[in-house]
């Protein structure tokens, strides 16, 4: 039989154990939360020392189910809190319809007592829609990337895995909260602890909060041509006031046909089709998961008129941006 035994750690164990308060959120993200919780239970192993703590809580007297259907168990309601606690919500699907009066008010009352809060993967909209984000960095799951920006203005977004700004944290969702986690064990007990648990974890690559979330142009789209990445990075940095094909070809140093050609070669659409598809595809995450209206959605998306962007929506999803927001909203209140 093969055996294994982690070597110890030395640190200097605090008086009391650090406390994480998970606030776990009605269809939270299970990979977000077991990566952060983890890393807590793989520090006090290496350590040999009870360094961390954790419990559970949620807007529920006893039960929160996970987007995955399993079921947890919470340790109590939402109550007051020790200052010393770092709260981390626990975020996932449907997160707008968690944003309770009862989860606002809670976060702000215990925000006063200066606790350290933190949102894992789409937690971040419920932190800032308690007002817990203004004037700081942040953020979140790319998927809400849009949304979070058309609703919160006082919040400076960020593309990072994982943001500390003061007495704030966020992740990206997924695997991220790995990186935030290791992050604040080395700041606890120094970077050799840190990286013994990111070896038990088999994670090889720590990220910074200076690393992006999502994977560069040319590995979405699978092409690594410089000036066909280039084009489509400035596409989805201009969605709200889309530029035209002759000056993205002008800007790339090369000619419209030419610019036409690339995007058949490598991708089977055309510039304007390809661009069309990136505007529609934030209008639909934006009619989901926002209220604006479609007007100022079509807006947002570069079109000048909703007539315009029906027909557009129509023909792409076959269906109208009114009903998409109508099926959604049926959804939700289920």
């Amino acid at each position: 039989m093969m055996t294994s035994e982690a070597t110890k750690i030395a640190v200097k164990a605090p008086k009391e154990p650090k406390r994480f308060v998970f606030v776990l959120l009605d269809k939270f993200t299970l990979l977000s939360f077991a990566s952060a919780i983890e890393c807590l239970r793989i520090a006090n192993r290496m350590a040999e020392e009870e360094l961390y703590s954790w419990v559970l809580t949620g807007d529920s007297d006893e039960v929160i189910t996970c987007s995955a259907g399993v079921r947890f168990n919470l340790d109590f309601p939402l109550s007051e809190l020790n200052r010393e606690d770092v709260v981390l919500v626990c975020g996932g699907m449907d997160v707008q319809k968690t944003a309770t009066k009862r989860m606002l008010n809670w976060l702000r009352r215990e925000a006063r007592k200066g606790l350290r809060m933190g949102g894992l993967c789409t937690a971040s909209y419920v932190l800032a829609r308690a007002g817990l984000l203004d004037g700081k960095r942040a953020t979140i799951h790319w998927e809400n990337h849009d949304s979070f920006l058309e609703e919160f203005e006082d919040v400076t977004l960020t593309k990072s895995v994982f943001v500390i700004d003061g007495n704030r944290m966020s992740t990206a969702g997924g695997t991220s909260s790995i990186d935030l986690m290791l992050n604040i064990i080395a700041d606890d007990h120094g970077e050799k602890l840190a990286n013994a648990v990111a070896d038990q974890q088999i994670y090889s690559s720590i990220r910074t909060d200076q690393d992006t979330q999502r994977l560069s142009v040319p590995t979405r789209i699978g092409v690594r041509h410089p000036k066909l990445s280039q084009v489509i990075q400035m596409m989805e940095t201009n969605i709200e006031e889309p530029i035209s094909p002759a000056t993205l070809a002008r800007d790339v140093g090369m000619s419209t046909r030419q610019l036409e050609r690339l995007f058949r070669r490598y991708l089977s659409r055309s510039p304007k089709r390809y661009y069309m598809e990136l505007r529609l595809q934030k209008a639909r995450n934006l009619l989901m998961q926002t209220d604006m209206t479609v007007i100022n959605v079509a807006l947002a998306c570069g079109f000048a008129s909703p007539s315009h962007f029906s027909k557009c929506y129509r023909a792409h999803y076959n269906t109208t941006p009114y009903r998409e927001r109508g099926a959604h909203s049926s959804r939700l209140s289920v």
